[in-house]
Protein backbone atom coordinates (compact mmCIF):
# COMPACT_ATOMS: atom_id res chain seq x y z
CA UNK A 1 0.00 0.00 0.00
CA UNK A 2 1.18 3.02 -1.06
CA UNK A 3 2.27 5.47 1.88
CA UNK A 4 1.15 9.22 1.45
CA UNK A 5 2.26 12.35 3.77
CA UNK A 6 0.41 15.37 3.89
CA UNK A 7 2.13 18.23 5.13
CA UNK A 8 -1.04 20.95 5.47
CA UNK A 9 -1.62 22.54 8.88
CA UNK A 10 -3.21 19.83 11.11
CA UNK A 11 -6.76 21.42 11.21
CA UNK A 12 -6.35 21.34 7.17
CA UNK A 13 -4.22 17.59 6.67
CA UNK A 14 -6.78 16.12 8.71
CA UNK A 15 -9.45 15.80 6.11
CA UNK A 16 -7.15 15.19 3.33
CA UNK A 17 -6.10 12.06 5.48
CA UNK A 18 -9.58 10.47 5.78
CA UNK A 19 -9.87 11.22 1.82
CA UNK A 20 -7.25 9.32 1.46
CA UNK A 21 -7.61 7.01 3.46
CA UNK A 22 -11.34 6.22 1.95
CA UNK A 23 -9.85 5.60 -1.17
CA UNK A 24 -7.24 3.12 0.11
CA UNK A 25 -4.11 5.10 0.96
CA UNK A 26 -1.54 4.63 3.72
CA UNK A 27 -2.39 8.39 4.49
CA UNK A 28 -0.68 10.16 7.34
CA UNK A 29 -0.54 13.67 8.86
CA UNK A 30 3.14 15.42 8.73
CA UNK A 31 2.57 19.38 8.92
CA UNK A 32 5.05 21.68 7.78
CA UNK A 33 3.27 24.50 8.87
CA UNK A 34 2.00 25.66 12.16
CA UNK A 35 -1.06 27.88 12.15
CA UNK A 36 -2.03 30.26 15.29
CA UNK A 37 -3.88 34.03 15.82
CA UNK A 38 -1.79 36.68 15.87
CA UNK A 39 -1.00 37.46 19.15
CA UNK A 40 -0.03 40.98 19.52
CA UNK A 41 -2.74 43.31 20.95
CA UNK A 42 -2.14 45.74 17.92
CA UNK A 43 -2.81 43.29 15.68
CA UNK A 44 -6.14 42.03 17.32
CA UNK A 45 -7.18 45.63 17.67
CA UNK A 46 -6.46 46.23 13.97
CA UNK A 47 -8.97 42.85 13.37
CA UNK A 48 -11.38 44.33 15.46
CA UNK A 49 -11.41 47.48 13.48
CA UNK A 50 -11.69 45.70 10.27
CA UNK A 51 -14.44 43.49 10.99
CA UNK A 52 -16.43 46.51 11.72
CA UNK A 53 -15.91 48.12 8.34
CA UNK A 54 -16.09 45.09 6.51
CA UNK A 55 -19.73 44.99 7.78
CA UNK A 56 -20.11 48.73 6.74
CA UNK A 57 -22.13 49.24 3.27
CA UNK A 58 -19.50 51.21 0.60
CA UNK A 59 -16.15 50.58 2.88
CA UNK A 60 -14.84 47.84 1.03
CA UNK A 61 -15.54 46.58 -2.64
CA UNK A 62 -13.90 43.39 -1.87
CA UNK A 63 -12.47 41.03 0.83
CA UNK A 64 -10.09 38.61 -0.68
CA UNK A 65 -9.23 35.45 1.62
CA UNK A 66 -5.91 34.07 0.81
CA UNK A 67 -6.86 30.70 2.20
CA UNK A 68 -9.60 28.92 4.51
CA UNK A 69 -7.13 29.99 7.44
CA UNK A 70 -8.04 33.34 6.77
CA UNK A 71 -11.56 33.09 6.63
CA UNK A 72 -11.69 31.18 9.72
CA UNK A 73 -9.51 33.56 11.72
CA UNK A 74 -10.51 36.61 10.22
CA UNK A 75 -14.70 35.59 11.14
CA UNK A 76 -13.65 33.00 14.15
CA UNK A 77 -15.22 34.61 17.94
CA UNK A 78 -17.10 37.69 15.95
CA UNK A 79 -18.77 38.58 18.87
CA UNK A 80 -21.18 40.77 16.56
CA UNK A 81 -22.71 38.37 15.14
CA UNK A 82 -24.62 35.91 17.72
CA UNK A 83 -26.31 38.87 19.50
CA UNK A 84 -27.29 41.32 16.85
CA UNK A 85 -27.65 38.72 13.84
CA UNK A 86 -25.84 41.44 11.39
CA UNK A 87 -24.40 39.91 8.22
CA UNK A 88 -20.76 39.26 8.44
CA UNK A 89 -20.47 41.72 4.90
CA UNK A 90 -21.89 44.50 3.96
CA UNK A 91 -24.04 43.51 1.54
CA UNK A 92 -22.12 45.36 -1.49
CA UNK A 93 -18.86 43.68 -0.43
CA UNK A 94 -17.71 40.85 -2.15
CA UNK A 95 -15.93 38.05 -0.90
CA UNK A 96 -12.72 36.75 -3.26
CA UNK A 97 -11.05 33.40 -2.78
CA UNK A 98 -8.51 31.28 -4.51
CA UNK A 99 -10.29 28.19 -4.99
CA UNK A 100 -12.84 25.71 -3.63
CA UNK A 101 -11.39 25.56 -0.48
CA UNK A 102 -11.19 28.74 0.94
CA UNK A 103 -14.98 29.30 -0.97
CA UNK A 104 -16.10 26.21 0.95
CA UNK A 105 -15.01 27.69 4.30
CA UNK A 106 -16.25 30.85 4.00
CA UNK A 107 -20.03 29.03 3.17
CA UNK A 108 -19.54 27.23 6.20
CA UNK A 109 -18.69 29.85 8.52
CA UNK A 110 -22.05 31.85 6.89
CA UNK A 111 -21.21 33.98 3.86
CA UNK A 112 -23.77 32.88 1.29
CA UNK A 113 -22.65 31.45 -1.86
CA UNK A 114 -24.07 34.56 -4.71
CA UNK A 115 -21.73 36.66 -2.56
CA UNK A 116 -18.75 34.66 -3.03
CA UNK A 117 -16.19 34.70 -5.94
CA UNK A 118 -13.18 32.55 -7.54
CA UNK A 119 -11.68 30.05 -10.08
CA UNK A 120 -14.45 28.36 -12.00
CA UNK A 121 -14.05 24.56 -10.88
CA UNK A 122 -12.53 23.36 -13.99
CA UNK A 123 -9.75 26.20 -13.94
CA UNK A 124 -6.89 25.00 -14.51
CA UNK A 125 -5.07 26.31 -11.17
CA UNK A 126 -6.76 27.53 -8.12
CA UNK A 127 -4.58 30.73 -7.90
CA UNK A 128 -5.06 34.79 -7.91
CA UNK A 129 -4.04 35.05 -11.29
CA UNK A 130 -7.37 32.50 -12.32
CA UNK A 131 -8.98 34.67 -9.72
CA UNK A 132 -8.25 38.05 -11.49
CA UNK A 133 -9.98 36.71 -14.36
CA UNK A 134 -13.45 36.54 -12.82
CA UNK A 135 -13.25 39.86 -11.23
CA UNK A 136 -11.23 42.49 -12.34
CA UNK A 137 -14.64 43.65 -13.75
CA UNK A 138 -15.79 44.74 -10.53
CA UNK A 139 -13.31 47.29 -10.03
CA UNK A 140 -13.59 51.13 -10.54
CA UNK A 141 -11.05 53.16 -9.64
CA UNK A 142 -10.52 54.78 -5.71
CA UNK A 143 -12.50 50.95 -4.61
CA UNK A 144 -10.93 49.62 -1.51
CA UNK A 145 -9.74 45.87 -1.26
CA UNK A 146 -8.75 44.28 1.60
CA UNK A 147 -6.12 40.98 1.17
CA UNK A 148 -7.01 39.22 4.32
CA UNK A 149 -3.68 36.72 4.81
CA UNK A 150 -1.15 35.19 7.46
CA UNK A 151 1.93 36.62 8.67
CA UNK A 152 5.38 34.51 9.34
CA UNK A 153 6.52 36.32 11.94
CA UNK A 154 10.04 34.49 11.99
CA UNK A 155 10.19 34.83 8.74
CA UNK A 156 14.22 34.61 7.48
CA UNK A 157 16.50 36.74 5.95
CA UNK A 158 15.62 37.34 1.75
CA UNK A 159 18.14 35.09 0.41
CA UNK A 160 17.00 32.01 2.37
CA UNK A 161 15.28 29.90 0.99
CA UNK A 162 11.50 30.38 2.90
CA UNK A 163 11.85 34.12 2.33
CA UNK A 164 10.36 34.05 -1.29
CA UNK A 165 7.66 31.47 -0.87
CA UNK A 166 4.80 33.17 0.55
CA UNK A 167 2.80 35.55 -0.68
CA UNK A 168 3.97 35.78 -3.82
CA UNK A 169 0.14 35.35 -5.76
CA UNK A 170 -0.97 38.03 -3.48
CA UNK A 171 1.70 40.11 -4.30
CA UNK A 172 0.79 39.63 -7.85
CA UNK A 173 -2.97 40.70 -6.91
CA UNK A 174 -1.94 43.46 -5.26
CA UNK A 175 -0.21 44.79 -7.84
CA UNK A 176 -3.20 44.43 -10.62
CA UNK A 177 -5.31 46.25 -8.26
CA UNK A 178 -3.04 49.26 -7.58
CA UNK A 179 -2.96 49.15 -11.79
CA UNK A 180 -6.87 48.97 -12.02
CA UNK A 181 -7.07 52.36 -9.33
CA UNK A 182 -8.35 50.11 -6.26
CA UNK A 183 -6.59 50.86 -2.82
CA UNK A 184 -5.06 47.83 -1.35
CA UNK A 185 -5.10 46.91 2.39
CA UNK A 186 -3.76 44.14 3.58
CA UNK A 187 -4.74 42.42 7.30
CA UNK A 188 -2.70 39.70 8.84
CA UNK A 189 -5.05 37.25 10.97
CA UNK A 190 -2.92 34.34 11.34
CA UNK A 191 0.48 33.45 12.08
CA UNK A 192 2.41 30.75 10.40
CA UNK A 193 5.08 28.78 12.02
CA UNK A 194 8.01 26.46 11.86
CA UNK A 195 6.31 23.31 13.27
CA UNK A 196 7.88 21.65 16.23
CA UNK A 197 8.02 18.22 15.62
CA UNK A 198 8.67 15.17 18.01
CA UNK A 199 10.97 12.96 17.55
CA UNK A 200 8.90 10.31 16.01
CA UNK A 201 7.94 12.50 13.36
CA UNK A 202 11.36 13.91 12.47
CA UNK A 203 12.39 9.61 12.11
CA UNK A 204 9.30 8.98 9.88
CA UNK A 205 10.26 11.95 7.96
CA UNK A 206 13.92 10.61 7.39
CA UNK A 207 12.97 7.40 6.53
CA UNK A 208 9.92 8.78 4.14
CA UNK A 209 13.16 10.46 2.27
CA UNK A 210 13.79 7.50 0.64
CA UNK A 211 11.43 4.43 1.15
CA UNK A 212 8.88 5.26 -1.65
CA UNK A 213 6.77 7.56 0.37
CA UNK A 214 4.74 10.40 -1.34
CA UNK A 215 4.88 13.91 0.03
CA UNK A 216 1.79 16.03 -1.21
CA UNK A 217 3.08 19.79 -0.80
CA UNK A 218 0.58 22.16 -1.44
CA UNK A 219 2.70 25.08 -0.16
CA UNK A 220 6.31 25.88 -1.03
CA UNK A 221 6.62 27.53 2.18
CA UNK A 222 5.98 23.40 3.50
CA UNK A 223 9.10 22.90 1.20
CA UNK A 224 10.86 25.52 2.46
CA UNK A 225 10.19 24.61 6.06
CA UNK A 226 11.28 20.80 5.43
CA UNK A 227 14.90 22.02 4.23
CA UNK A 228 14.76 23.88 7.46
CA UNK A 229 13.67 21.03 9.59
CA UNK A 230 16.25 18.20 8.34
CA UNK A 231 18.79 20.60 6.50
CA UNK A 232 21.38 18.00 5.87
CA UNK A 233 18.54 15.64 4.61
CA UNK A 234 19.45 14.18 0.87
CA UNK A 235 16.47 14.41 -1.07
CA UNK A 236 17.54 12.69 -4.60
CA UNK A 237 15.58 9.64 -3.88
CA UNK A 238 12.31 11.68 -2.31
CA UNK A 239 9.06 11.59 -4.37
CA UNK A 240 6.72 14.15 -4.18
CA UNK A 241 3.32 15.61 -5.66
CA UNK A 242 2.98 19.39 -5.59
CA UNK A 243 -0.38 21.25 -6.49
CA UNK A 244 1.08 24.02 -8.70
CA UNK A 245 3.71 24.56 -10.52
CA UNK A 246 5.49 26.72 -8.27
CA UNK A 247 5.67 24.43 -5.31
CA UNK A 248 7.06 21.72 -7.75
CA UNK A 249 9.97 23.93 -8.71
CA UNK A 250 10.67 24.51 -4.71
CA UNK A 251 10.71 21.07 -3.99
CA UNK A 252 12.90 20.21 -7.48
CA UNK A 253 15.25 22.79 -5.89
CA UNK A 254 15.54 21.03 -2.56
CA UNK A 255 16.39 18.05 -4.15
CA UNK A 256 13.51 15.56 -4.69
CA UNK A 257 14.17 13.05 -7.73
CA UNK A 258 10.90 12.63 -8.72
CA UNK A 259 8.14 15.79 -8.62
CA UNK A 260 4.34 14.85 -9.98
CA UNK A 261 2.07 17.87 -10.18
CA UNK A 262 -1.29 17.80 -10.18
CA UNK A 263 -4.50 20.49 -9.69
CA UNK A 264 -5.34 20.50 -5.81
CA UNK A 265 -8.39 18.72 -6.48
CA UNK A 266 -8.82 15.83 -4.86
CA UNK A 267 -9.97 12.98 -7.73
CA UNK A 268 -7.02 14.87 -9.70
CA UNK A 269 -4.53 14.10 -6.33
CA UNK A 270 -5.98 10.66 -6.63
CA UNK A 271 -5.36 9.83 -10.42
CA UNK A 272 -1.90 11.32 -9.94
CA UNK A 273 -1.10 9.17 -7.03
CA UNK A 274 -2.32 6.07 -8.54
CA UNK A 275 -0.05 6.72 -11.86
CA UNK A 276 2.88 7.52 -10.03
CA UNK A 277 5.81 5.02 -10.83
Amino acid sequence: MRRVLVTRPLHDAQPWVQALRAHGLQAQALPLIAIGPCRSAESRQALAATRTAAQTPGHYRAIMFVSGNAAQYFFQSNPAQPHTHKALLAPDTRAWTPGPGTARALRNLGVPDDRIDGPPPDAAQFESETLWQQVHGQIRPGDRVLIVRGDTPSAPAADTPSATTAGAGRDWLAARLGEAGARVELLAVYERQLPQWTAEQRALARGAAADGTLWLFSSSEAVANLQQLLPEQDWHAGRALATHERIASKALQAGFGMVLRSRPALDEVLASIESAP
